[in-house]
């Protein structure tokens, strides 16, 4: 059986000012692409589909439509997971109508639903809480535990933990391990679809110390490891029946060890969102795996998407000459200079380069190391209206009007009252 493996698509996700749709739309189809190119039998999204818990009309339209392509009507079933950017039911919304296409959303751990029959052959049926079983008309079995994004409270609600001082984690394990006990045998090939935080404690040091050195996580991803979310679940807690753990949540593609040997794997996002993401390769994962198998695990390049960059220049023709010979990517400047960049030089950049993110001038120091700043910063023994007139004039090119001035007048008045 071979399985496509994807995560964190992030749908309607924006980098500051600009809408990423379209890269977005790209990459999807190359995905497909690749669904159809290797015969893939099922696909697995583990988590964060949308941005945010409301996304935007296009990104709810992107998802559905891409989907339906992707699930071929139900010859290529796909079971999406929510991530910790979802909202459970909005995920699950559309069940009833998806259901009959081949896409089947999971919004919460203790999903449970009716059995679905497709016309083309396919069957789904959920023998229990969090585990669902895939018939493919070609008749290919598989069974999947799910643990769509939860936090603690909520997957201690779930698992019926009354005990507080009990590491959930552990809970969690062990409810993993009554489903694969029970369900899981070499009759099918046996997966396990999440969207948490894991690693094998032994790989927790050069993970996150030489192949992540900035953040562990990407941007917008810390809240799983905080108060009221879910505390990092060790690999060694995955079922040895369990032949291949499709995860969610990190964006870089990494693989952990189980001790079965096992693969525990996140995919990654098919697209960078950050600069903690700057100049990532990204992929789509293919699973090759029969029951009582090793899996085969084959990381596939995407090449849709712009890169994020972070660039540092000597001065603002360094800068000039790099943005005309580099468009086609998101970047950051930091341009050194002898004073404050003017506005017409920032108008120049900008006018050069389709993706800048941000342009942050750095001042130049003198030989004692002081910051040497120009004379053309304001004096800030100025009133607030005069440094506001000044800041105006700086990145407009022009001064306010006076009734841009009074109105500036007039907020400021009425937040000294409001002090």
């Amino acid at each position: 059986m071979k399985i496509l493996h994807t995560s964190d698509w992030h749908l309607g996700a924006r980098l500051g000012d600009y809408s990423r749709i379209d890269e977005q739309k790209e990459v999807l189809e190359e995905i497909r692409h690749i669904a159809e190119q290797n015969d893939v039998s099922l696909v697995i999204v583990a988590g964060d589909l949308f941005d945010t818990f409301n996304p935007p009309v296009e990104a709810a339209e992107l998802l559905y439509r891409e989907l339906k392509k992707l699930s071929d009507d139900g010859r290529r079933p796909v079971i999406a997971i929510a991530g910790n950017h979802d909202s459970p039911d909005r995920i699950e919304a559309p069940d009833p109508l998806a259901a009959e296409c081949g896409i089947f959303f999971v919004g919460y751990p203790e999903m449970q639903k009716k059995e679905t029959v497709l016309e083309c052959g396919t069957r789904i049926s959920f023998p229990d809480r969090g585990i669902l079983e895939v018939e493919t008309a070609g008749g290919e079995k598989a069974r999947i535990i799910t643990t769509a994004y939860a936090n603690e409270n909520r997957l201690r609600r779930y698992l019926g933990a009354e005990d507080r001082e009990q590491k959930i984690s552990e809970v969690l394990g062990q409810l993993w391990k009554e489903l694969a006990d029970k369900y899981c045998d070499d009759k099918a090939v046996n997966i396990l679809a999440a969207h948490l935080f894991m690693s094998a404690v032994s790989e927790i040091g050069p993970l996150f110390s030489e192949e992540l050195p900035e953040n562990p996580e990407p941007e917008g991803e810390r809240s799983i490891l905080h108060p009221g979310g879910l505390e990092m679940i060790d690999a060694a807690l995955v079922p040895p029946q369990i032949q291949y753990t499709a995860l969610g949540h990190l964006h870089r593609f990494s693989e952990i060890n189980t001790p079965s040997g096992a693969p525990a794997v996140y995919s990654g996002s098919p697209l960078a969102f950050g600069l903690s993401e700057e100049n990532q390769q990204k992929y789509a994962v293919l699973v090759d795996v029969i029951p009582g198998a090793k899996a085969a695990v084959e990381k596939i390049p995407l090449k849709s998407g712009k890169r994020i960059l972070r660039k540092r220049f000597a001065g603002i023709s360094e800068a000039e000459e790099w943005l005309k010979e580099n468009q086609d990517c998101y970047v950051e400047l930091i341009v050194r200079c002898g004073s404050w960049i003017s506005a017409d030089e920032r108008k120049m950049l900008y006018g050069l380069h389709p993706g800048i993110t941000a342009l942050i001038p750095e001042l130049e120091n003198d030989e004692d190391g002081d910051t040497q700043y120009s004379e053309s910063l304001p004096d800030l023994g100025k009133s607030v209206p005069e440094l506001f007139a000044s800041y105006f004039e700086a990145v407009k090119g022009s001064p306010p009007d006076t009734a841009l001035m009074a109105l500036f007048g007039e907020l400021s008045s009425l937040g000294e009252d409001e002090e």
